[in-house]
């Protein structure tokens, strides 16, 4: 394999132009004068552009794991198309996001997904919460990188970690300098390259061919829409596009499945066989197509990783610098400072995404197991405080350590955690375990059933004073306002609130 010189001077040129264009859209953010600084940076100022949405929406979730993760899957002979659950769950996730989540948020013009949790949780439970989505923003973060490197390695001829701390330093930079605005006006032109360069792979093997709600990255598209109305639209048309652009990557999945690959320039044994699959999406560009295709297919990469890559940092850095910083580390922050701190967690988060992208075996894994987090652990609780009134602190604290050590005992491959849980059809396949039965979604939904049942069941217990009113730490009671009259006050058991007189 040569290094490819040609290839390499188109990529940087991409670089070039997608960094004046972060650098330019930083510039039109410091024109916002009746705007914070912070919510220009973390929401786009409540006034972006609804085709600008639109394309930053899209770009968002198409990313280097979700174009490389579906060919891998579909390129694998033990798992198919039947398996590629990614485009088609994404698409239902936005629709549905659309139709029930966004109005709820972007009426009460919040600025983060944590702001109704901590609203309603308060900060002690929201920090716990925030966990999960941070480590899924790294995790994705980390796999996107690990899918440019492993690209850029086989098309190109250069190591992998050249292309992965270069890639981060570019995406950490010019999403420093404008926020939202840089990541929504790069997102343009790297979805216009992305689409170009994979459609054109798509008619080149079409003859051939005949033989994943609650992330931060996606309310922060929808809260930055001017209304609830065009958020709803500019959500339901997102998912439409998510779910177009998995096309092209069904396709090269395919026609790595159907391929004699000793009659390329890779030769026997096969990728599967070498262990390799996780590389197919590079090696059916480097070994299948002609020179422009693959360079092509290599910026459509690049283009995906710098679209979703900007989009995790900048998810990570607003929930710590608006739900941790400004509302619990330091409460009178100002907006320079919640500013700063943004920018100061997003080099941290980034640095440590590109160490974890160096360790990566896996693409699809590694960014499976981070939407798996949020899945189970925090879409129960957003699902509570938007939609089911009176659930409390501790049914949210149940719900979260009730719901993480079911997961925990269902085992994990990737991580090689023997399952403690046999769920009904779980095998011993080649000394690992699989669990068949949809336990993930057991879990989520046992999640939600304990927070709404521990959530009545303390209230019951402390507006009875079945429980004293000092055990009632996260004071559950103190915002009932019921009028009753002295004699009844000093009869009771002590729960009732000078507040409620």
């Amino acid at each position: 394999m040569a290094f490819n010189a040609i290839g390499l001077v188109v990529l940087v040129v991409f670089y070039l132009i997608t960094l004046a264009t972060g650098i330019w859209a930083s510039q039109k953010s410091k024109k916002e004068k009746s705007k914070k600084p912070t919510e220009i940076a973390m929401v786009g100022g409540r006034n972006m552009n609804f085709s600008i949405g639109l394309f930053t929406a899209t770009a968002t979730w198409v990313g280097g794991g979700y174009i490389n993760g579906t060919a891998e899957i579909v390129y694998l002979p033990s798992r198919g198309l039947v398996w590629v659950q990614a485009p088609a769950g994404f698409a239902l996730a936005l629709l549905i996001g659309g139709l029930f989540f966004v109005n709820p948020m972007r009426s009460k013009n919040y600025v983060t997904m944590m702001d109704p949790i901590q609203e309603t949780y308060g900060n002690v439970m929201a920090s716990l919460l925030l966990i999960p989505p941070l480590i899924a923003d790294v995790f994705w973060f980390a796999a996107i990188l690990a899918s440019l490197g492993a690209t850029m390695k086989v098309i190109l001829d250069i190591q992998s970690y050249l292309a992965i701390i270069f890639s981060a330093c570019t995406i950490i930079f010019y999403t420093l300098l404008g926020g939202l605005y840089s990541v929504a006006y790069t997102d343009v032109i790297q979805l216009v390259f992305m689409m170009s360069s994979l459609v054109r792979f798509s008619f080149f093997h079409f003859l051939q061919i005949l033989g994943g709600i609650p992330w931060q990255t996606y309310f922060q598209r929808v809260l930055s829409a001017s209304s609830a109305k065009q958020a709803r639209l500019l959500s339901c048309l997102s998912g439409v596009g998510c779910f177009v652009m998995a096309i092209p990557s069904v396709l090269i999945g395919a026609v790595a499945a159907s391929t004699d690959w000793n009659q390329t320039s890779y030769g026997l044994p096969t990728p599967s066989e070498r262990g390799e699959a996780g590389l197919i999406l590079p090696l059916v560009l480097h070994h299948l197509c002609p020179t422009y295709i693959s360079i092509g297919g290599l910026g459509a990469i690049a283009a995906a990783v710098m679209s979703s890559g900007d989009s995790a940092l900048l998810s990570a850095s607003s929930m710590f610098a608006h739900n941790i910083y400004r509302k619990v580390l330091k409460k009178k922050a100002t907006e320079k400072e919640v500013l700063w701190t943004m920018r100061l967690s997003m080099v941290a988060f980034g640095t440590l995404g590109a160490v974890m992208a160096f360790y990566s075996h896996s693409v699809y894994d590694i960014w499976f197991l981070g939407g798996e987090l949020v899945y189970v652990l925090l879409f129960p609780q957003l699902c509570c405080v938007l939609f089911i009134p009176n659930t409390n602190t501790y049914g949210s604290a149940a719900g979260f350590l009730f719901g993480f050590v079911l997961r925990l005992l269902a085992g994990e491959p990737s991580l090689q955690i023997s399952p403690v849980i046999h769920y009904p059809g779980c095998t011993l396949e080649n000394g690992a375990y699989i669990q068949l039965f949809p336990f993930k979604f057991a879990t989520m939904l046992t999640t939600l059933l304990t927070i709404i049942s521990i959530s009545y069941l303390t209230a019951f217990l402390f507006k009875r004073n079945i429980l004293p009113c000092e055990w009632d730490v996260f004071q559950i009671v103190k915002e009932e306002h019921v009028l009753i009259s002295l004699p009844q006050r000093e009869n009771t058991g002590g729960c009732i609130k000078n507040e409620e007189l």
